[in-house]
């Protein structure tokens, strides 16, 4: 297992923390997904042979915040 902290932007209250806590959970491979409103970032623990973090930052986007 392997950690990152990605630096997130565009989160602004705890539903977004809940929404993308949620999405980074659901990934392959994600053991743990903790996401901080303030200062705006999301510590994942993952399986690297599933999931890396390109990946990650991805599903960032994807729903819909800014992966910095």
């Amino acid at each position: 297992m392997e950690t990152t902290t990605l630096k997130v932007g565009g989160m602004s209250c705890q539903k977004c923390v809940a929404s993308l806590t949620s999405v980074l959970s659901k990934l392959p491979g994600v053991a743990q997904a903790e996401v901080v409103l303030e200062p705006g970032q999301a510590t994942v623990t993952y399986d690297p042979a599933q999931v890396g973090t390109e990946q990650l930052r991805q599903a960032v986007e994807d729903a819909g915040f800014d992966a910095l």
